[in-house]
């Protein structure tokens, strides 16, 4: 696949799922460290960790993978909506 993507799914942390969607929203890695509180240097690391877990080379190909395995929804795109709890009459 171009880009280097993963074929296969993989384990990411809470933390990592909740950058992918900071970096898909196009945020910079010092606008997501202000975001979470956290260092830059941190968010440098777990965005280097998530492109070696996902296979992938770079960010553009970070989120089409996120996009690929449903791990983000961008402007309703791959977004589903979880069924609703039938009410009892």
């Amino acid at each position: 696949m171009a880009g280097g993507e993963s074929q296969t799914p993989v384990s990411l942390s809470d933390r990592e799922l909740q950058i992918i969607d900071l970096v898909a929203a196009g945020l910079t890695n010092q606008e997501i460290a202000g975001k979470l509180e956290i260092s830059k240097r941190t968010v440098d690391n777990h965005i280097s960790n998530i492109l070696t877990k996902t296979g992938t080379d770079n960010r553009v190909a970070l989120v089409r993978w996120a996009l690929q395995w449903g791990k983000v929804c961008l402007n309703d795109v791959n977004c589903c909506t979880l069924p609703r709890p039938e009410q009892k009459e």
